[in-house]
């Protein structure tokens, strides 16, 4: 059996997890994907907003054809469904869309209208975390473009972890980023971005609860703005 074929434990998975984030912190992105390629292969998946595809772009160089997920809540601004197709049409993955088991209209049948506005969490957990879950089943590790300097609800993420949650071994290639790193990427390698991104919006997620930032917000302050709410329970 090669290393990409193995059926591993969650506890081998686990303690793979916890040295591989030791041995790679002050690795590149490009060595921390290499190495996901090599040890999960077919197992190890992207998952990507659609905010930009700069992960996603450093994960085809790695392990081309690589499977990147999205997430269609229903409630995406259609710049972002947008990104995701021109993503598919140009560049070397396999894209994966994910749906809620519920339509947006049948959501509102059962649970009201506008549930992203009365109880956002519940709304989160059954058009993101549900399918989520679902979808990443088949694979034992996940990449993510989450960045240490987001939010401080993100500075502590490690490039590659454990996902209790779910079991899996997750990976943050680009948490040592900073904006100006991903800037720079992206105008080297004309990596696609989310036209919102030049409209003001500084993080982009489903419409009714994205709002564009003001002068000195941090990134993800246009999401969920006015309540406490600072994550979709994606991660954590």
């Amino acid at each position: 059996m090669t290393a990409v074929q193995e059926e591993r434990s969650a506890e081998e998975l686990k303690a793979l997890a916890e040295q591989a984030g030791r041995d790679l912190e002050d690795a590149s992105a490009p060595e921390i994907l290499r190495w996901a390629a090599e040890t999960f292969g077919k197992r190890f998946c992207v998952t990507s907003s659609m905010e930009d595809a700069v992960v996603a772009h450093l994960a085809s160089r790695a392990l081309p054809g690589v499977d990147v997920v999205f997430l269609d809540t229903g409630y995406h601004f259609p710049e972002t469904i947008g990104t995701r197709d021109a993503v598919e049409a140009v560049m070397d993955v396999n894209v994966i869309t994910l749906t809620p088991r519920q339509t947006v209209a049948e959501q509102d049948a059962r649970y009201g209208p506008k549930l992203h506005d009365r109880d956002p969490d519940l709304c989160c957990r059954l058009r993101k975390v549900q399918p989520l879950e679902e979808g990443l089943k088949g694979y034992q590790a996940w990449a993510t473009g989450l960045r240490r300097d987001e939010s401080p609800t993100r500075a502590n993420t490690p490039v590659v972890g454990w996902d209790e949650k779910r079991q899996k071994v997750k990976i943050s290639p680009i948490a040592r980023w900073t904006q100006d790193d991903v800037d720079a990427y992206v105008a080297e390698h004309g990596v696609l971005t989310n036209p919102l991104l030049m409209d003001g919006y500084a993080s982009v997620g489903c419409a009714p609860c994205t709002r564009r930032v003001l002068e000195g917000e941090d990134a993800r302050a246009g999401r969920w703005a006015g309540r406490a709410k600072t994550e979709c329970g994606l991660h954590g």
